[in-house]
């Protein structure tokens, strides 16, 4: 298997090589047209290619029935077997979950009495080419070889729609697996009911990633089902309902002269009569919700407009705006209900509740780039983590279906509150928001215990101690700016004292956060800058303390001092790149990708590493680096992210990046500078202003800024502001080949 593997993976990148970059009048195709969803679904991206629309709340999707890492969102491009099409889906995560509600198109009758062991026994699969397959935003389309079935996906924001062409006289059916599961997923109770010759209900009740998971669906047929068979732990029962832990069935439908069904699937969280409030009541005409989600990306894309020669550029960033806007997704119901993990059933008023929030991630780029081009989503979100904050008192980490996870370090929750009202977003409770803050921070649970007695986390005590304590720090300098918003002065001296934790864990012989010991002094021995040892016996979460030992975003200043002033730091910070890739350990954490040096692209404690070159006096470093990360970690090919994409982190780096910009500190309400990839870029706020960014000779090899204006007046900062972005306007950059090591001094910068 792993030669199958690793063969299908050099093919891919001995096709990209061998591709020629094209170059094409950009104005003449649509923004959508530049998208490839087939992008980041191989290697380690964990990409999905299924349809959906921006931040809807289904993701129809081919699911290839494999239990493994690599088939987190249900689909790998490496794989040619198809069990089904699902309604649920994550997007680049590391751990599996969803592919919810199974719908699967047949020729013929199939055994549903078998409980299969692996793929290779379910009755109903089907092998396929990539060469009969396509993926566009909101649309899908896969030949099903087995079955002489083509499928087609689209979809509403709460209601999927799926086309079955069938081969001439072929029997038409359709097969619904509530059973079925992939990694951390178990069906606990699952229903079916046929309610008239039009339509089937039912609930999948599970447990695995979201331990407490209730997918309520209903689907309506174009056409009437002229018999059924219906399955309950595979036993047939002549009733019209089925109830246990794995139910199935296998519709029949007329065979007719147009050879075509088409089915409308919505679900719910809430209840089956909930999931018919969101089924939409038009008829059914497949090439109309099509054309309606691809004009919903088309308008979702239209934030940016990139102006380059290099047709992949914008294949890369179109692409990459799209993976931004596929999570979180929408959860609450057409009634504004939605369910939380303790079974209460909230209500969503004046706002839209959204779930899968992988803040360990996104908070870095993907929700400040929200900020820009979707401020309304952006509070609707903090409600929602303020609906999910009631029921424990405590702020979500990682919320799947309604659930928290708990997965990942920190409380990130809080930076992307504090990010949202300090650029001014005010759709939310900043009472309520900061009593979440303030409570979720003086807590016990996840090492806070810990954090609080000692000032860090001792490494005897807990696992990944150096990573929390430094995450911690964080978010109590967010919780501390929050305070100072609001006038709360005596919070405000307190949160911002506790987030200098990370001054404990620095040792300044060797430059790097190390684990220390209760007694204050002493350093976890022996150490290895490199090892790594995957989420056990460790003091770096999914790293080592090369990638760890930088996230001080919130006092890089006070960091370079701690190292001994600009040169000691750029010296170290340099070497993170050039030194060798080689990671030690026998547990090596296979979220070490993307490498450069030692600095791992592929996860995201790099994500703002070459950006801390601005605050050292050598932004030059900083546009090298940002150029060399863009040039190496992203392409065209089904191989084209460097790690998972984690619910749009990964492109949201890219989409910034390639701006020229990148939020270092994500709740500072300022944008490092970087180095811009396009001629022009347009941001289009939706206050009505356009803000530019123009590179003037920028190429391959000018990647260094030589001179900046903006509006026409000397810029010579590293950094500019959210608010002077919402000002519109025009950044001119002047690119050359050789740095101007003068370019963004603080000597020099305006005051």
């Amino acid at each position: 298997m792993k030669k199958k593997y690793v063969l299908i993976i050099c093919a891919i990148l001995i096709v990209s090589c061998g591709k020629k970059t094209t170059v094409v009048n950009n104005n003449e195709k649509s923004s959508i047209s530049f998208v490839d969803p087939f992008i980041g679904t191989g290697g380690h991206g964990h990409t999905y290619p299924g349809a959906t629309v921006p931040f809807g709340m289904l993701q129809v999707n081919p699911v290839n029935g494999v239990s493994a890492w690599d088939w987190c969102s249900g689909y790998h491009y490496s794989d040619s077997v198809a069990v089904g099409f699902s309604h649920l889906s994550l997007s680049g995560t590391g751990i599996g979950d969803l592919a919810d509600i199974i719908f699967m198109p047949v020729n013929k009758e199939v055994d549903l009495t078998t409980n299969p062991q692996s793929r290779d026994s379910i009755s109903y699969k089907s092998s396929y080419s990539h060469q009969n397959e396509k993926a566009s935003p909101g649309y899908y389309q896969v030949f099903l070889e087995d079955h002489d079935i083509n499928v087609e996906l689209t979809t509403s924001k709460r209601t999927a729609n799926h086309k079955y062409t069938f081969k001439k006289g072929d029997k038409n059916a359709v097969v619904i697996d509530l059973g079925f599961a992939i990694n951390w997923d178990t069906p606990l109770e699952t229903s079916l009911k046929v309610e008239d010759e039009y339509t089937v209900s039912g609930t999948r009740f599970s447990k695995g990633w979201a331990n407490n998971q209730k997918v309520f669906f209903v689907a309506k047929f174009s056409k009437p089902i002229i018999s059924y068979k219906l399955y309950a732990d595979g036993l047939l029962t002549d009733r019209k309902t089925a109830k246990s832990t794995k139910t199935s069935t296998q519709l029949f439908f007329e065979t007719d002269a147009k050879n075509e069904l088409q089915v409308k699937v919505a679900l719910s969280s809430v209840s089956i009569e909930n999931a018919k409030g969101n089924l939409d009541s038009s008829e059914f005409n497949f090439e109309n919700v099509k054309i309606a989600a691809e004009n919903s990306w088309e308008k979702a894309l239209s934030s940016f407009n990139v102006e380059t020669k290099t047709d992949s550029l914008k294949t890369i960033f179109y692409t990459a705006l799209y993976h931004t806007q596929l999570a979180p997704v929408t959860f609450s119901d057409k009634n504004g209900q939605f369910r939380l993990e303790n079974d209460s059933i909230a209500t969503a008023e004046n706002y839209t509740a959204y779930s899968t929030l992988s803040l360990w991630d996104t908070f870095r780029a993907e929700h400040p780039l929200l900020t820009l081009i979707a401020p309304d989503k952006a509070s609707d979100i903090i409600n929602s983590m303020l609906a999910y904050y009631d029921t424990k008192k405590i702020l979500p980490v990682w919320t799947l279906y309604g659930n928290e996870t708990n997965t990942m370090t920190g409380y990130h929750s809080i930076p992307v509150i504090v990010d949202a009202y300090k650029k001014g977003i005010r759709g939310f409770d900043a009472e309520k928001a900061y009593e979440a803050m303030k409570n979720t921070m003086m807590q016990d649970e996840r090492g806070l215990n810990h954090y609080k007695k000692y000032g860090y986390i001792p490494y005897n005590l807990i696992d990944e101690s150096v990573t929390i304590s430094l995450e911690y720090a964080f978010d109590d300098w967010c919780v501390a700016e929050m305070a100072k918003m609001l006038g709360k002065e005596d919070d405000y001296q307190f949160f911002f004292n506790r987030s200098k934790a990370y001054q404990h864990l620095f040792d300044k012989k060797s430059g790097f956060m190390r684990g220390k010991s209760e007694d204050g002094k002493s350093w976890n021995e022996p150490f290895d800058p490199k090892h790594s040892n995957h989420r056990e016996q460790t003091d770096y979460t999914e790293g080592n303390a090369w990638q760890h030992s930088w996230f001080v975003p919130h006092a890089v200043d006070n960091l370079i001092e701690n190292h001994g002033g600009n040169e000691v730091f750029t010296n170290r910070l340099e070497q993170l790149f050039t030194e060798s890739s080689e990671i030690t350990g026998d547990n090596v954490s296979a979220d070490i990708t993307g490498l450069i040096g030692q600095y791992a692209h592929g996860n995201e404690p790099s994500h703002h590493i070459a950006y801390m070159f601005n605050h050292a006096e050598q932004p030059w470093r900083t546009q090298f680096w940002a150029r060399h990360i863009m040039d190496t970690q992203y392409n065209t090919t089904p191989n084209g992210l460097s790690g998972n994409e984690d619910c749009g982190q990964m492109s949201a780096w890219y989409v910034l990046s390639s701006m020229g910009l990148y939020p270092m500190n994500p709740a500072s309400g300022e944008y490092e500078i970087g180095t811009p990839i396009f001629e022009k870029a347009s941001m289009n706020l939706p206050n009505g202003k356009t803000f530019t960014i123009e590179a003037e000779n920028v190429s391959d090899k000018n990647i260094y800024i030589q001179s900046a204006t903006f509006n026409g007046k000397d810029f010579n900062k590293t950094a500019i502001s959210h608010q002077d972005i919402l000002k519109g306007g025009t950044l001119h950059f002047k690119m050359g080949a050789e740095p101007n090591k003068q370019w963004g001094l603080s000597k020099n910068m305006q005051k």
